[in-house]
């Protein structure tokens, strides 16, 4: 059986594209078969030598020696130190650098800079500078490969650290911070569709071992880019805040207003952080009205509109930004950054448009998080007893539940804000001595609908 199995592994790498050569060095092949079974069991000392010998002497003999080279190279990194320790880091970045020479389709540019970048990192071995240099040739020239959540939080966090050192210009921390969040935003939105894709099958229980998988690697995926996405918004800090935006777009107007990426970005930013009340953000506005009259630039007018006391006139451009998106993904942006200004004149109409952006994109977990709070917002409008008023935060812990479900990366604060309406419900006491457990409450509020009282 001993013979069978050898002979059995040795066509299967003979299969992978070997070269005359090296298929003549039967210590290569006896060697590859050696450390590849002690690295399958993990025991990554044993392999060292044999997989050495083999990465050193027949290096594209099979890809083997990089995937399993990288294992056996942190095993003896995490395990040395010292002298020790450094030599076996410069071979993993040599071995990181060969994987692009020898298997170049298996390892894109991207994929391997971060594998160095970070590397260093966790070592304490690059400065600022250095990593930062190293992910933005990275992110710059392979885009489409650099998706790992950490890496991108380390790009734009060793730019602020450069910024706060004098070495970098605030505009170049906003336009990384764009860039790095529309990518986080683009790779979350593909782990979205799987969610929304599987999380039917899920609920009838009809999904496949393949499903399951797939539904567990996506949502796992996805809460890490949340987590990310929040580390990069506290690096930002108050670096935008309005006190520092409004002088450097003052500054920058003159040369930059033919932009329609610059004017574009900064009317969002000055958006996002509430400083519309600024002559600056008209301005901003105006200039994206005439280089692109997009949605973007409608719901802008409507703000604006909005703030001179012309509901009306806000409600029509915010409809017409609605209109004139087309991408279902973006329009439920639009639809949910309405909701938000309309919730502050009227919950139910907040509510219908972040419906709205829940029907445009059924990911959307920021829209159930907001109907949520407007349902905890409206417990004192929505019943006569002091039960039933309470009631309505179970409404909205389930709302807040769903909002984790559908958008993994929205999990961990959709699980507090669950855990804090829940809080707020009737306790168990209240539910005994109420006497009213399974039963039914309706609401006769804005909100409508019921909730089934726990059971006991």
């Amino acid at each position: 059986m001993k013979k069978k199995h050898y002979l059995t592994m040795i066509a299967a790498i003979m299969s992978t594209g070997l070269s005359m050569a090296q298929a003549q060095n039967p210590e290569c092949m006896t060697n590859l078969s050696i450390y590849a079974e002690h690295a399958k069991v993990k025991n990554y000392d044993a392999a060292y030598e044999p997989w050495k010998m083999v990465y050193e002497s027949c290096p594209d003999i099979n890809k083997a020696n990089f995937s399993y080279g990288e294992k056996i190279l942190a095993h003896k990194i995490d395990n040395s130190s010292g002298a020790d320790k450094d030599g076996y880091i410069q071979e993993l970045l040599s071995l990181y650098d060969n994987s692009r020479k020898y298997f170049p389709k298996n390892y894109p540019p991207a994929a391997t800079e971060i594998d160095k970048a970070l590397l260093l990192y966790d070592n304490k071995m690059a400065s600022d500078e250095q990593l930062f240099g190293m992910l933005d040739k990275a992110f710059k020239e392979d885009r489409d490969n650099f998706k790992n959540p950490k890496a991108l939080y380390l790009y734009f966090s060793a730019l602020v650290n450069l910024h706060d050192t004098g070495k970098k210009d605030l505009q170049d921390v906003f336009d990384t911070y764009d860039d790095v969040t529309e990518k986080v935003e683009e790779e979350n939105k593909k782990l979205t569709d799987v969610v929304t894709k599987l999380l039917p099958k899920d609920s009838l229980g009809t999904l496949t071992s393949k499903e399951k998988r797939q539904l567990r690697v996506a949502s796992t995926n996805s809460e890490s880019y949340g987590k990310i996405a929040s580390s990069i918004d506290s690096k930002l800090g108050a670096l935008a805040d309005c006190d520092n935006l409004i002088p450097l777009y003052e500054k920058s107007y003159d040369a930059k207003k033919g932009d329609v990426k610059w004017v574009k970005r900064a009317v969002g930013r000055m958006f996002s952080k509430e400083c519309t009340d600024d002559p600056m953000f008209r301005k901003l506005f105006e200039a994206q009205l005439a280089l692109d009259p997009s949605a973007d630039a409608y719901m802008y007018g409507g703000v604006l509109k909005q703030k001179s006391g012309d509901n009306k006139g806000a409600i029509a451009d915010f409809n017409k930004a609605v209109e004139l998106e087309t991408d279902s993904y973006k329009k439920s942006n639009i639809l949910y950054k309405i909701a938000t200004i309309v919730r502050k004149s009227s919950k139910s109409q907040g509510r219908s448009y972040a419906l709205k952006a829940v029907d445009a994109n059924p990911a959307n977990g920021k829209a159930y998080l907001l109907i949520a709070n407007l349902y905890a917002g409206s417990a004192n409008d929505c019943g006569t007893s002091a039960f039933e008023k309470r009631a309505i935060y179970w409404k909205a812990a389930d709302m807040a539940r769903k909002a984790g479900r559908v958008d993994p990366s929205l999990s961990g604060h959709a699980s507090q804000t669950a855990a804090s309406y829940d809080a707020k419900a009737p306790t168990k006491e209240m539910i005994f001595s109420s006497g009213m457990a399974g039963k039914t409450i309706s609401f006769s509020c804005w909100v409508g609908g019921s909730v089934k009282v726990p059971n006991l």
